[in-house]
């Protein structure tokens, strides 16, 4: 469990459906491997599973969270994070072709989703980035895992860009779709170009009354995280009963308190908790990625910056690529499994 005395240490503080086609470039560096020494794992076609095997529980941190683990018990950690408004089944074909190369896969669902449960009712329900990126921390400590390729999209690759950043010696590489996504509030102040703020009709939405009590009425809640699925993957042909999968994890009791307090946020309309102050201002920084890292853009994703990752290139200061997924939207490891996939195995061996 993670106290007040030793939550500097945390994060090492001390005291203080469309066909894909992949464009690569890498940072020159004679340490990287060519792509093309990887091996090229089996085409997967989006939609192949529904489930995954019978879920795991762990106390970590505030949390007892829900898991999916698949794979070897002992072969090399990767761990897949789901974002907003998505859950584990995002990895549902994903972790099946990790598991096939040996990988130990950990798929947790993140706090206020799914069977993931904060373990005292007096813990503030909180959703900002640090928060969840002591979770994964803390998940990792719980499941005795020192080191472990973190891959993730939307919520969940902030997560993963938080723990490379600030403490690279639990990643041992890192999958990012979007890029470089850790936030800075004060940035977050300015306006964007009108499309892109079209595309974040929900985060002004949520910090209103009505958004709020939106996301707290199941039916609206569930015709809003249907709308989005449908606005941000325009290209993927998914089916009700998949959708119907992931919003059960919805349901949790936390659910539109996180949700909620995570955008309002972002955008300086909620505080955070003050013991998360010295990660923030660390984050605010931006601080750089180091570990072996391959971005991720989905071409048909509102939510992609514009000039194929060159606006986040200089976050990442060690072996990297970058690649663009052609005819993808926002979920892109349901999306484009085998694409994933490829990118893990690949960036393991930079």
């Amino acid at each position: 469990m993670i106290s007040r005395r030793n939550f500097g240490w945390a994060l090492g503080l001390g005291t203080s459906a469309a066909a894909v086609s992949l464009t690569g470039r890498r940072a020159a560096s004679a340490a990287t491997p060519s792509a093309s020494a990887a091996r090229i794992v089996p085409t997967a076609v989006s939609g192949a599973r529904t489930s995954f095997p019978q879920l795991k529980q762990i106390n970590a941190g505030l949390l007892n969270i829900g898991y999916a683990e698949l794979g070897p018990a002992h072969g090399p950690a990767v761990i897949c994070l789901h974002g907003w408004p998505y859950d584990i089944h995002s990895y549902v074909d994903v972790a099946p072709l990790l598991a096939e190369e040996g990988y130990r896969v950990i798929v947790p669902y993140l706090r206020g989703h799914g069977t993931t449960r904060f373990l005292s009712g007096r813990t503030f329900r909180n959703g900002q980035q640090s928060a969840i990126a002591l979770d994964l921390i803390a998940l990792m400590d719980a499941l005795k895992i020192e080191r472990a390729v973190l891959a993730g999209f939307d919520w969940g690759s902030r997560t993963a860009d938080i723990v490379a950043a600030l403490r690279p010696e639990r990643c041992k590489a890192l999958v990012s779709v979007g890029g470089y996504l850790v936030i800075d509030r004060q940035a977050n102040l300015k306006p964007l170009a009108p499309k892109a703020e079209h595309a974040w009709w929900y985060q002004y939405y949520f910090s209103t009354e009505r958004g709020r009590l939106a996301m707290e009425d199941t039916t609206l809640r569930h015709d809003l995280t249907r709308l989005v699925w449908d606005t941000v993957s325009p290209t993927w042909e998914f089916d009700d009963a998949t959708f119907e999968r992931t919003a059960a994890a919805f349901d949790n009791p936390d659910y539109a308190a996180i949700v909620i307090h995570n955008y309002r946020w972002r955008l300086g309309l909620a505080d955070g908790e003050r013991r998360y102050d010295g990660l923030e201002k660390r984050l605010a920084a931006r601080p750089v990625i180091e570990v072996p890292t391959i971005t991720l853009d989905p071409e048909r994703d509102p939510f992609t910056a514009p000039g194929d990752g060159t606006s986040y290139r200089d976050r990442f200061t060690g072996a990297y690529e970058h690649r663009t997924l052609t005819g993808i939207g926002h979920n892109l490891p349901q999306e484009a499994p085998a694409a994933f996939v490829q990118a893990v195995v690949d960036v393991d061996r930079f």
